[in-house]
This record gives C-alpha cells, sequence and structure tokens, in this order.
C-alpha cells in the first residue's frame, strides 16, 4: 500500500513539473485560436489525429459538453444552448424542436495542434442504431454522465456497444454542480454497473452549487473557474497544490493521489517497476507528473482502466482538461486500421458508416478511410456490392456545413458526393485489382500464424457489416393521393437508405406500405421529416405492436402439388416436421434441417425447398407474424419429372403453413425494461400504475432525494407511456425503456390478444 507522505511530497513532485508551472498562481485563458478560419483544419500527421465520440443517456449533457468544446477551440464565437435551439451539432429541427440528439453528427476542430474528428451521438433509446455505426469507426470515446445520477439504463446499452468494438474510453462526470451529485456515488456506480476499474483524475472543489472547479491529481494543481460578466469560463485559475492555504484539501488530495498510483500499479507493469526502483520502497513524490500521464495512456488504451474527470459542462467548467485529456489518453487511428493498413498497403481501402440525403446534392457518404487516399473524381470499388463507383466531390463536415478537400488520407472521416449503390457496412477500394492483392497478402500472413481479427469476409478483405436491431413497433402510411405515391416511395427508399433501423414493406393482403422501427419516438420523427423535407403530408395508421410467433409442440405434415400447366404436369410431395428450438433462445430465426440424404436430391430443389419454407416463416398462422424459435425438418422429398422449382417452393411452404398451425402456435410479446425516476411522494402511484400494465418491478433504488424504479413490462401495454407517467406524477417523474427479450404470452393473455386483432367472440363460439 502506498503511504501519504505529506507536503514535501508534493514539492519533490513538483520538481518533475514544466518550468512554467513550478510555483506561484497561474491564469489560463483556455480558448485555442489557431488562426484559422471557422472551416479550416489543420493537417495533422496522424499521430495528432483522434477519432472520437461522445455518448452517454437521454439529457447528460452529450451536446452541451461538445458545444464547450467547439467554443474553447475557437470554432464558434459563441456558445451554443441546447434549451435556445441554436447549437452547431443539433442541427435538425426536429432535434431543436425537442432538445435531444436524433442522428449523429461529425465535426472537426483543433486543439494544440491536433485534430480531433467528433462524433455527437444520440442517448434515445429509439436512435441507438446510430451509436452502433458511429462506434464502428472511432477509435476512442467519452462516455458522459450526469453526476447526480451515475450509470443509467442507456448508459450500460452505449457502454456494450463500445465493449463489442474494443473502443478506449474516458468518463465525463457532467453537472457537478446539480443537486444531489455525488463523486463517491458515481465512482461506485461505474465500477459495479460497468464491471470496469474507474481512475479518479480530478477531485471536485465544493459541491452541487458550490462547484467552482477541482484538483488535478496528476498535475497536483488546483483549477478554479470564477465566472462572472466577461468570463465565459474561458479563463480559469491554476495554482499550485503546494501553495494553497488549505491544509486539508492538501491532505485529501494526497491520499486521492495514492490510491491513483496504485490502481495504475495494478494495472500497468512499468508503473509498478517505476514505484519499485531503487531499494525496493514506494516513493510517491519520485513519480512525476508525465509518468503518471503515460501510464494512463497505456491504460486506457489497453482497456484495463477508464479515465474519471469531473465538471459541469452547461456552468463551463472543467472542458478544457477534458480535451487535454482526449489528446493525452485516447489514441490515434493507427491501431484501429493496422490490420487493413497491412492488407491494402498504401492502396485506399475505406468503410461506410452513415449516408445522408441531400437534395441537390443527392447521397452523402461518411467514409472512415483506413488506408491510403481518396480524391475528388477517382473511380472506386465497392467490394461489398460488386459494383464500381465514382466519387464527384470530397468534403470535410462541419455538421450541415461542409469544406471541399482536394484530397483525404488515412486515419481521417471524409464525405463524398456521388456514390449512388453504396450503403451503411460496405467497404470501398481502389479497385477490384487491390482485393487480389490483399487476398494474397492475407493468405501469406495467415501462413506465417498472423490472424485479422477485423475481416468478415472469408472471400473478399472487408470489414463486418452493422448489427441493425429488429424493429419493435410498425404503423401504415398512406400518401394523401394516389398521384403522390410514387413521391412517398421514394422519400421512403432515401430515408431507408439513410436509416437502416427503419424498416418498409407492403403488406400483400391490404396493399398498405408498411413503416417498422424502433419506437413511437422513431416512428414520429420519421412522419415528420417526410413532412418538413418531402413536403408530403401523409397519414400514420395507428401504432401496432411487432410481436412474433413460435410454435407450441412437435407436429408432421405432408403435402402433395398436382397440377397441369399447358401441357406440362407438375407433381412434388413434401413432407416436414417441426418442433420448438431453444438452445438458443425463443427469438431464434427459424433452422431448417434435412432429415434425409441430401446427394440424392437436386440441389436447386432443396434450395427451393427452403425458400418456400422460409416465405412461409415470415406469416406465423395465428396472426401474419414472423415466426422464430422453430426447427423445421424435411423428411422427404417426391418430384416429378418436369416439375418447375417454383412448384416445388409453393409445395413446400404449405407443408411449412401447415405443420405450424398443426403444432399449436403461441404468441411472443416484445417486453422492455423501464428504469422510472420518481421522488418518494409519487412512489405509490408509480408502481400502481406499473401493475395494471403486467409490469415486474425488479428494483428499487435511492439517489439522493429520488427513487429509480427498475421494471419489466409488455410494450403493448406501454403505448402512451410517457403522458401516463406525466399524468400520474405531475411531471414530476422521467423514464426510459428498452427491448428486453421476447416472452411467451400467458393462454389468458393470448386469447385477449387474438379476440381482439381478430375481432373473434371467444365465448359465443
Amino acid at each position: 500500500m502506498i503511504g501519504v507522505v505529506g507536503i514535501d511530497c508534493i514539492r519533490k513532485l513538483m520538481r518533475f513539473a514544466h518550468p512554467c508551472l513550478r510555483g506561484g498562481r497561474h491564469v489560463y485563458h483556455y480558448r485555442w485560436y489557431s488562426g484559422k478560419s471557422r472551416t479550416e483544419i489543420v493537417e495533422a500527421e496522424m499521430t495528432r489525429i483522434r477519432n472520437i465520440g461522445i455518448m452517454a443517456h437521454i439529457d447528460a449533457g452529450k451536446t452541451t459538453t461538445t458545444e464547450r468544446m467547439l467554443y474553447y477551440t475557437g470554432f464558434t464565437r459563441a456558445l451554443g444552448d441546447v434549451d435556445d435551439g441554436d447549437t452547431v451539432m443539433d442541427y435538425m429541427s426536429q432535434e431543436r424542436q425537442r432538445g435531444i440528439t436524433i442522428q449523429s453528427a461529425a465535426i472537426s476542430f483543433n486543439w494544440k495542434n491536433h485534430r480531433i474528428n467528433l462524433i455527437d451521438t444520440p442517448g434515445h433509446v429509439d436512435f441507438t442504431v446510430e451509436v452502433e455505426r458511429s462506434l464502428r469507426v472511432l477509435d476512442g470515446a467519452v462516455a458522459v454522465f450526469d453526476a447526480s445520477a451515475g450509470v443509467e439504463a442507456q448508459t450500460l446499452t452505449v457502454w456494450r456497444q463500445a465493449d463489442r468494438y474494443s473502443i478506449p474510453r474516458i468518463a465525463f462526470l457532467n453537472k457537478m454542480d446539480k443537486t444531489g451529485a455525488s463523486l463517491e456515488y458515481s465512482i461506485n456506480s461505474i465500477r459495479d454497473k460497468l464491471k470496469t476499474v474507474p481512475l479518479v483524475l480530478h477531485l471536485p472543489i465544493g459541491i452541487e452549487k458550490t462547484f467552482n472547479g477541482m484538483v488535478d491529481l496528476v498535475s497536483m494543481e488546483k483549477l478554479v473557474w470564477t465566472l462572472g460578466p466577461g468570463n465565459d469560463g474561458s479563463v480559469y485559475q491554476s495554482t499550485l497544490l503546494q501553495d494553497v492555504d488549505d491544509a486539508q484539501l492538501q491532505e485529501r488530495a494526497l491520499e486521492e493521489r495514492a490510491i491513483l498510483i496504485e490502481q495504475l500499479a495494478e494495472l500497468d507493469d512499468k508503473m509498478a517497476d517505476l514505484l519499485l526502483s531503487g531499494d525496493g520502497t514506494c516513493d510517491l513524490g519520485s513519480i512525476p507528473a508525465e509518468e503518471v500521464h503515460m501510464a494512463l495512456q497505456r491504460v486506457t488504451q489497453a482497456q484495463t482502466g477508464v479515465p474519471v474527470l469531473c465538471g459541469s459542462s452547461l456552468k463551463n467548467k472543467g472542458v478544457q482538461p477534458l480535451l487535454d485529456a482526449i489528446i493525452r489518453y485516447l489514441p490515434d487511428p493507427q491501431d484501429k486500421g493496422k490490420d487493413l493498413e497491412q492488407l491494402y498497403e498504401d492502396s485506399l481501402c475505406a468503410y461506410a458508416f452513415k449516408i445522408a440525403h441531400h437534395k441537390q446534392r443527392g447521397p452523402l457518404t461518411f467514409l472512415r478511410i483506413y488506408s491510403g487516399t481518396i480524391t475528388p473524381q477517382s473511380t472506386i470499388y465497392n467490394v461489398s456490392r460488386d459494383c464500381t463507383e465514382r466519387v464527384n466531390r470530397l468534403l470535410l463536415v462541419f455538421a450541415d456545413e461542409y469544406r471541399e478537400m482536394s484530397s483525404m488520407s488515412a486515419g481521417n472521416i471524409a464525405m463524398v458526393v456521388g456514390l449512388k449503390q453504396t450503403y451503411t457496412g460496405d467497404t470501398l477500394v481502389s479497385s477490384p485489382s487491390a482485393v487480389v492483392s490483399a487476398k494474397k497478402v492475407r493468405g501469406r500472413l495467415q501462413e506465417e500464424g498472423q490472424s485479422i481479427s477485423v475481416m468478415g469476409d472469408e472471400d473478399a478483405p472487408v470489414l463486418a457489416g452493422l448489427d441493425v436491431p429488429e424493429p419493435v413497433f410498425f404503423c401504415t402510411i398512406e400518401a394523401p393521393s394516389m398521384s403522390k405515391q410514387q413521391e412517398l416511395d421514394a422519400a421512403l427508399v432515401n430515408l431507408q437508405k439513410e436509416d437502416p433501423s427503419l424498416h418498409v414493406k407492403i403488406d400483400p393482403e391490404t396493399g398498405q406500405t408498411v413503416l417498422s422501427g424502433m419506437g413511437e419516438l422513431h416512428l414520429e420523427i420519421i412522419h415528420d421529416r417526410i413532412l418538413k423535407e418531402y413536403n408530403l403530408e401523409t397519414h400514420l395508421g395507428p401504432l401496432q405492436v411487432a410481436y412474433r410467433e413460435t410454435v407450441g409442440g412437435t407436429a408432421q405434415e405432408t403435402v402433395t402439388v398436382d397440377r397441369v400447366l399447358g401441357a406440362q404436369k407438375h407433381h412434388a410431395v413434401v413432407t416436414v416436421s417441426v418442433q420448438p428450438e431453444e438452445a438458443d433462445g425463443p427469438t431464434r430465426d427459424v433452422a431448417v434441417y434435412f432429415g434425409l440424404d441430401r446427394r440424392k436430391v437436386n440441389r436447386d430443389v432443396l434450395t427451393a425447398v427452403k425458400t418456400g419454407i422460409a416465405s412461409s416463416c415470415t406469416q406465423g398462422p395465428l396472426l401474419g407474424y414472423p415466426v422464430v424459435g422453430a426447427k423445421v425438418t424435411v423428411e422427404s422429398i417426391e418430384v416429378g419429372p418436369g416439375t418447375s422449382l417454383a412448384m416445388v417452393s409453393a409445395c413446400a411452404a404449405q407443408a411449412t403453413h401447415k405443420v405450424l398451425k398443426k403444432s399449436g402456435g403461441k404468441i411472443l410479446e416484445p417486453m422492455m425494461v423501464l428504469e422510472i425516476t420518481t421522488d418518494e411522494s409519487h412512489m405509490r402511484s408509480v408502481l400502481a400504475d406499473l401493475s395494471q400494465r403486467r409490469g415486474r418491478v425488479t428494483e428499487v433504488q435511492s439517489r439522493a432525494e429520488t427513487r429509480v424504479v427498475k421494471a419489466e413490462a409488455p410494450l403493448a401495454e406501454l403505448m402512451g407511456y410517457s403522458t401516463a407517467i406525466r399524468t400520474v406524477t405531475s411531471g414530476q417523474a422521467t423514464f426510459t425503456m428498452e427491448l428486453f427479450r421476447y416472452e411467451e404470452m400467458t393462454s389468458l393473455d393470448q386469447n385477449r390478444l387474438l379476440k381482439k386483432m381478430t375481432t373473434f367472440n371467444v365465448e359465443g363460439s
């Protein structure tokens, strides 16, 4: 255990600090001016580039933090405010109207001779795919926390997404001036819920409304923001802790620094060696700040620990130290694209992670460049789609503004105009010959025993595509008139290309267009965008829940098709059996097996049978919802000479439909996990309302003067819940919900649903 060694240790430590920091009190004017205009960015070498994302639960302060970064780096000349609707990053009218981030927005700015390419991501669960595709191409992230709430529901979701892509992170405890803000609570929450090691770098000075700065535990400086007329947070005072007349603060800072260094020694071998050098004793005073910074960088990039900083973005405190931490601890782009750089060497390789549609320019494609250089008026090859595209223009993105570029190289995020066949998740290279060369390099590397971890395809070296969750809500959409239907169809094509989580299909029975999305807000935003961007006053039908169907038991069915079309007789007999597939959970897609010798059956016939089974499983026998969690086995196939494959497929589809119906189908309903924050006086009303909605309370937590209720409830019972919860709590409660799983309905609830959906009177039958 590292001991606390007193004020002499601070003095000893400061010998290793920068000469201008030794002793005295300094006032820093930290608004960075590079001498460039708003749309000019320094040409930085790759080691000086940081591709980062801002991620958090809704209302934790992501966009406000980003706006402060833009102001203090000199990109903007006024502080943007979410409540005033004048932020740079939330530029959509829907975002400014609601005060939330809906689409991820990219921007580039300078800080201390580094280029930071930043993506501000949404915090609402309905737009989680925006976070997913942004993290796919980022090298690091800043996780913003509400210091009064700690880890919240969506925080867990985005943290898991960052884990999936191995993203190094920094934690920023925002809103330290808020009532109920607690460093200790937030740190415990991060440790317990996120299962990571929080490394506290800041000791807050003051609590809640008295919060005015922090002690930097690495450099042992006291940083104080004294805001007032003419001071917008750009100016703050930095004083060496040894010169501060506060023995209690000095002692506590030494204790916290000792804990920090001990944590680093456990996580980083070089720090442990440094501590135990010499005679084997631990000398805190001999550990210079620069060594601590280097250890923090190694631990952060190894993802064994997470540096934790604090501040209040709305009150303009603590943002400059956060910018310093980004360029100190988060990685440059070299590691992220290492495998692709080996394969494609100096040849272009880029990943399309987002598509936007512009009325004049057409589709705008956001790219992360992993190797080589891209230029306008060049031809590139889409490996994923096996097609050639032309880059008309190359742009650097500043939220909703752009700057023409003559070229952009590896490590950067760019936007290109002119790619018409490219979709989110596609890999783009310079030419087909580059793919051939990359295959040869990959083969050689594999022979040498090297693994290529980022490849998602065994034939062509590409990055894995995007994992898009299944939608849980759907509704019909109607054009204002038949003459406008074609315009609506074109608008929906563009919106689907922009948003992979939006699904559009035509109901085969009614001919209506059906939208499927991630939630009420998601579909509401789509409806509003169609009105404002495409000038179409469409009508949305009532929201409906995306149920699933599964089998109730084991069954077998044989279907024979005998038809004469023209002079040709078509004969097919297919026998299939079905049983529940529970190995990987009830929402797994239908698995098709063959209980016969496949070598004795024509391959095209097998494909036709599988196609027929898949077609039948898209609409279950009960209510027409997709069938999941079933194992369909083809027991026998008999096909007469001259029988068309379409007839074979139709025979398999009929057999599957009959056997699903015979098995006694069951309905699965989406279950949501809820997190409701309310005060003690409204707890009883909230719990009573949940019980009426078939909700199950799983946990109740205390946060200062509020209560957090965690519960599970069927999505069907949560229609309009935002209005209901405001009513029962007089507008005092907030909530979030997220899809948890699909759960089998009880017989009573299933009969009620069948009666409601089919208007079938069970009692009178």
